[in-house]
């Protein structure tokens, strides 16, 4: 049983990261890279040990490893200062970022999917990354009941 939800898990991340291929983009990994620091700064704060893991994430990504890794860093960077200026502010410029992509319904869809993988990818997807993931399907004019959210 252990073996199959592995493979599952895998299978779902292979085909994941083959979606993200057909979106490789600045705008699209723009919009991955805020759906990124929202999940991170979920609990009100982007911590430097979270930086560390979403900067680590990243970079070892299956899903983002399609972009330039210092093109997805100075990306993150720059969101994350906002969101040290202040979060409302961070928070606002992040959903900005995604909503450039609202108009493409299936690169907002497989944003939603990204981010729910980040928000589980520490093996916990609390209810505040959840709270973000549907303020993102807001944003998008998506319904978080088709994340399951």
């Amino acid at each position: 049983m252990l073996e199959w939800l592995k493979t599952n898990a895998t299978a779902a991340r292979d085909k994941l990261a083959s979606e993200v291929t057909k979106f490789k983009n600045r705008e699209f990994m723009d919009a991955v890279v805020a759906g990124c620091a929202l999940v991170a700064a979920a609990d009100g704060d982007i911590s430097s040990e979270e930086k560390q893991k979403m900067m680590g994430y990243i970079q070892n990504s299956q899903e983002l490893k399609v972009f330039d890794a210092k093109d997805v860093i100075k990306s993150f960077q720059e969101i994350c200062g906002k969101f040290e200026f202040d979060n409302a502010i961070g928070r606002a410029e992040a959903l900005k970022v995604i909503a450039k992509i609202k108009s493409k319904p299936d690169a907002a869809r497989l944003l939603v999917r990204v981010c729910c993988a980040i928000g589980g990818a520490d093996g916990s997807f609390d209810e505040s990354e959840r709270a973000v993931c549907r303020s993102i399907c807001n944003e998008l004019g998506l319904s978080p009941a088709d994340f399951d959210l």
